[in-house]
């Protein structure tokens, strides 16, 4: 983030099953950072996440499901990530623009060049200080989501999180300085360890509050 915050922004990224919610607490627990998600961090973005998630509606289509994504960033940049960040805070986010590049850009073939200007301004031109993409082959991640209940896009087919998962590949690869992508396979803790190692050589760590 640039200007005169002094908090630093981590974001979670990967496919639907990766271990990044997860991982995204237990992040923000030991550095003692806000812990954050979206869509749905903000009342307006709890309605947006109705929106689009729900699996009993007939849902927005691709554009229109960027756009309420896009809402739900503004709305959660505004009153969440800003505030803390410009109060020193660092937060840890599950879930940030990386997302809609891979899911609605790669995945949805908007294509991701096309939203990143959109993405950045529903931001207000707020970007990860570290994007972190748990990654996992995508017959382990099916595996351990198998959710009762799943939402809209957890019932899409393989082909889309196939070019989900191509996506946030891609965009690591066109901006290493700002992404690192850690091995998704093993035990929370070793997991956890590979994280916390990329935060530490990128960003440093908060001094204790």
């Amino acid at each position: 983030m640039t200007g005169p915050a002094v908090g630093r922004l981590i974001a979670l990224e990967g496919v639907d099953g990766c271990g990044k919610s997860t991982q995204a607490r237990r992040l923000a627990a030991h550095l003692g950072a806000l812990a954050t998600f979206e869509p749905g961090a903000t009342a307006l973005g709890r309605t947006l996440r109705q929106l689009v998630l729900h699996a009993d509606r007939a849902g927005p289509t691709g554009r229109a499901e960027a756009l309420l994504l896009a809402a739900d960033r503004a709305q959660h940049v505004d009153e969440v990530l800003r505030p803390a960040l410009l109060a020193g805070r660092w937060v840890v986010t599950d879930r940030y623009s990386g997302s809609t590049l891979a899911y609605q850009g790669w995945g949805r073939q908007l294509g991701a060049d096309e939203l990143r200007p959109l993405v950045d301004w529903a931001a207000g031109g707020l970007w990860p200080d570290l994007s972190v993409l748990v990654d996992v082959p995508l017959d382990e991640a099916r595996r351990r989501n198998a959710p009762s209940d799943p939402d809209r896009l957890e019932r899409l087919d393989p082909e889309f999180f196939d070019r989900v998962r191509r996506g946030f590949l891609a965009e690591a690869g066109a901006d290493p300085e700002h992404w690192a992508v850690v091995d998704g396979c093993g035990t929370e803790d070793e997991v956890g360890g590979r994280i916390e190692a990329e935060v530490r050589s990128r960003l440093g760590w908060p001094a204790a509050r």
